[in-house]
């Protein structure tokens, strides 16, 4: 009996915030009530941190809100745009507490609940990434926990972080955006644009051409015959509720700062960006996300797997650019077994 009881204990601290052994497949599988406890001291706010950063324009609020305890896998979101919000990966809270994982999510600076300067001067990829590094020393991420997803413009500020401070990052998730901003309007010229009715692309370039982007046919088109096939391939008027929240209260001042007005080029700070030939000096496990009708190349999203030192790609069939929710399993799927891969000593994920 006291054997039996050695090995029992022993058993349930080897499974730490789990119910049962937690596998890829095992969807039956519960984090321990430990997983939902608030460690907080004082006031509860549900999670919800609003950290300080100090810039060269001053202090300012940057909002932050975790789901889940977990001291070994800690997972900060950084949503695109650029100048969305965190909210169109609320997705993942269907999936990734039930695998034990902690969700953190955060709006940038000029984005949802955080402060808004409204200067556009610091939208800013370096003052980014600065600002990325005080919200993970505020919320007590390192290398023994840290993983960091960048979707679409926060794949950009995923790698520029990555390059300049991986020693304190666990795990590196790239979804959806390609390492180099010159071949991404390449790719969406070359190869996207084709695929239009030439009637249509052809009254896009005119309204692109007059700078017209406020012309409410610009949208019109762009729907049905971008969006609704490159962005999310769910029907438009069935599109998932915290897309259209997020993207309704997209800083376009921010976003046009940085990307520029036209979906099919680039005319912002963004313009000649590339880290392809800095990819092999990524040592820390590298996730990179790709999918079939994105707008971004999904060969390409292949070869960043390739070039960083301990690289897995995860390739999504029938997804697109919000591939999270147009192919929602495979996505899914592939994120949770990569992020504990990483956890049990991984450095290379089979998919």
């Amino acid at each position: 009996m006291r054997t039996s009881l050695v090995k029992a204990i022993l058993l349930s601290a080897s499974l730490g915030f789990y119910s049962c052994k937690p596998t890829a497949s095992n969807a039956g599988c519960q984090p321990s009530i430990e997983y939902f406890k608030d460690t907080t001291t004082g006031v509860k706010t549900g999670g919800v941190q609003m950290v300080r950063i100090s810039t060269p324009k001053g202090n300012f609020n940057i909002w932050t809100k975790r789901i889940g305890n977990n001291p070994k896998m800690k997972l900060l979101l950084l949503n695109g745009g650029p100048g969305a919000t965190h909210e169109y990966f609320e997705c993942m809270e269907s999936f990734l507490p039930a695998e034990g994982i902690e969700i953190l999510y955060y709006d940038q600076l000029g984005c949802g609940n955080s402060d808004n300067p409204r200067d556009t001067s610091m939208w800013s990829l370096p003052r980014y990434v600065e600002e990325v590094e005080q919200v993970r020393q505020a919320l007590h991420l390192d290398k023994d926990n840290f993983y960091l997803l960048g979707h679409s413009w926060g794949g950009i500020l995923a790698m520029e972080y990555a390059q300049k401070y991986q020693q304190h990052l666990k795990g590196l998730i790239i979804s959806n955006m390609m390492m180099d901003v010159p071949a991404y309007g390449k790719y969406a010229e070359e190869v996207l644009a084709p695929q239009f009715d030439p009637k249509v692309l052809a009254r896009i370039r005119d309204i692109e051409a007059r700078k017209d982007f406020k012309n409410p046919e610009y949208m019109a088109l762009l729907m049905p015959n971008f969006y609704a096939k490159h962005i999310c391939r769910i029907p438009l008027d069935k599109w998932p509720e915290p897309i259209n929240r997020s993207m309704g209260k997209l800083n376009e001042s921010l976003y046009v700062t940085m990307q520029g007005p036209s979906e099919f080029g680039v005319s912002g700070k963004l313009t000649n960006w590339s880290r392809m030939a800095d990819l092999p000096k990524i040592t820390v496990p590298t996730l990179s996300i790709g999918a079939q009708y994105d707008t971004m190349d999904p060969k390409h999203m292949e070869k960043v797997a390739q070039l960083v030192q301990n690289g897995t790609y995860l390739y999504c069939p029938n997804g697109s650019h919000m591939s999270m929710y147009d192919d929602q399993q495979t996505y899914m799927t592939g994120l949770m077994k990569f992020i504990k891969g990483v956890d049990a000593g991984e450095k290379k994920v089979k998919m």
